[in-house]
């Protein structure tokens, strides 16, 4: 398997490749050639694989020839022996929805499906090829404290995480910046997730610093990413279901940078029975507009009770309208260029009944995601996180019966749910002192240069 850039201009590059890379260096993400497909009785054989077996099944065809199932099957055992559940990722019954429970890795959040998987990845790819891995990404409160657990502490790697001052949980907050290792370095910047993602995006461009600072990406424009999140809806269908492949379900799932329901995407066309993904958004609602209207236009970043979503310019989306575009590279690159200058790119009728074949869409507000809380509270006992109940109202309104990707334990956003409840949810015991826990972090401007000469010293002084 070979990797291609959704803009076009990068020769294709081997798993490895695409893994260190991250953004393309034409400005695109990284895309398999193609799609594998998995045929009917696969689907029903792999109705009954633990999780770690899943995975080894639905990664091995996109690993090409850079990892042997052995070194595959061991990575993924050592990536998902720090889950706290047996089954990595549960199905549990909420009133009428079923729940997949993402959170029950090390930050307890869906981040670490991938990021505990890509932490080990990155350590295996060095040791095969040598040298050092320099990690830059940008967080709007998750994938910051999943990226940091995946790595810290490891030979070779460093990590710089930018996330919003004051802009995430207090949880979240803290598992960044209580991890005091010394290949870890927290920036929380004067501004908001979408600026991070921009200084990001600039400095994997600046090909010159990424080749001589040896530049990694963990944010979602890693496909590697992507991979591990796939292997959860055919893991949840597969619960739910029992193997039977005439039974076709919906998955709801919350999101802000496109990337978890863009793996459930990838899922649908390997052939997993899926008839509608319904993509939940908060009030930031850019990503539901586009699925409405057809067109994908800036807006401000609004905070939420739900912050994990609070974008605007959705890292993922490119990989979607790839394949919404027939795979045409050039016009990708065309409407990306526009879209950069002017704020806004539509797509015509017929990619528009594209989007509708498959996705529904709605944009839940601060007091549904409250009311969503207390009313599955006070109807199950079951406790939900902000962004879960994004989710779980948006198949309340559109599908009842879906499985509903749940993205965070609740105890990290206890203000809202105290709020919805009345009660506060409780931290994990392993986390209980972590809001006492001592802390490092630096403020910066959100500026490239700011941020480049921070790296700079850091990685040369």
């Amino acid at each position: 398997m070979r990797y291609i850039s959704t803009r076009g201009q990068v020769e294709p590059v081997t798993f490895f490749d695409a893994v260190m890379m991250g953004l393309a260096t034409d400005g695109g993400l990284l895309l398999p050639e193609s799609i594998p497909t998995v045929d009917s009785d696969s689907l029903s054989r792999w109705a009954g694989l633990r999780f770690q077996d899943l995975a080894v099944e639905v990664m091995l065809p996109f690993v090409g020839g850079d990892l042997s199932r052995d070194e595959l099957a061991a990575l993924v055992e050592r990536s998902y022996a720090t889950f706290d559940h047996a089954d990595v990722t549960p199905v549990v019954s909420v009133g009428k929805n079923q729940v997949l429970e993402l959170f029950h890795g090390p930050t307890l959040a869906f981040k670490d499906v991938a990021l505990q998987f890509l932490g080990n990845l990155f350590e295996q790819i060095l040791k095969k090829r040598g040298g050092q891995l320099n990690i830059l990404g940008a967080t709007s409160g998750d994938t910051g404290s999943s990226a940091i657990y995946g790595v810290r502490g490891k030979d070779g790697i460093n990590i710089f995480i930018l996330h919003p001052y004051k802009r995430v949980s207090p949880v979240q907050e803290r598992q960044m910046t209580s991890v005091l290792d010394a290949n870890v370095h927290n920036i929380a910047i004067n501004g908001t997730f979408d600026d991070g993602q921009r200084i990001v995006k600039a400095l994997f461009n600046d090909l010159d610093f990424k080749e001589s600072h040896s530049l990694g990406a963990v944010n979602s424009i890693n496909w590697a990413r992507i991979l591990a999140q796939v292997v959860y809806y055919f893991y949840a269908w597969g619960q739910v279901t029992g193997g039977d492949v005439t039974q076709k379900r919906v998955f709801s799932v919350p999101t802000g940078n496109f990337g978890d329901i863009f793996a459930g995407y990838v899922a649908f066309r390997m052939g997993l029975p899926i008839s509608r993904l319904i993509l939940a958004t908060n009030q930031n609602d850019i990503l539901s507009r586009f699925v409405r209207t057809g067109a994908y236009q800036l807006g401000e970043v609004r905070p939420s009770i739900s912050p994990s979503m609070d974008i605007q310019v959705s890292s993922n989306f490119e990989r979607y309208l790839y394949y919404l575009l027939e795979e045409d590279a050039d016009l990708v690159r065309e409407k990306m260029e526009s879209f950069a200058k002017e704020g806004v790119l539509t797509v015509d009728e017929a990619a528009q009944k594209r989007v509708d074949a498959l996705f529904d869409t709605t944009a839940v507000s601060e007091k549904e995601t409250l009311a969503e809380i207390k009313e599955t509270f006070q109807g199950s006992g079951y406790v939900l996180d902000p962004h879960t109940a994004v989710g779980t109202r948006a198949a309340r309104e559109v599908a009842e019966g879906a499985i509903c990707l749940s993205t965070a334990h609740p105890a990290k956003f206890g203000e809202a749910v105290k709020e919805a409840t009345g009660q506060e949810p409780e931290l994990p015991p392993s986390m209980a002192d972590l809001l006492e826990r001592e802390t490092r972090c630096a403020r910066l401007d959100a500026e490239e240069a700011i941020i480049k000469q921070f790296m700079i010293d850091a990685l040369d002084g």
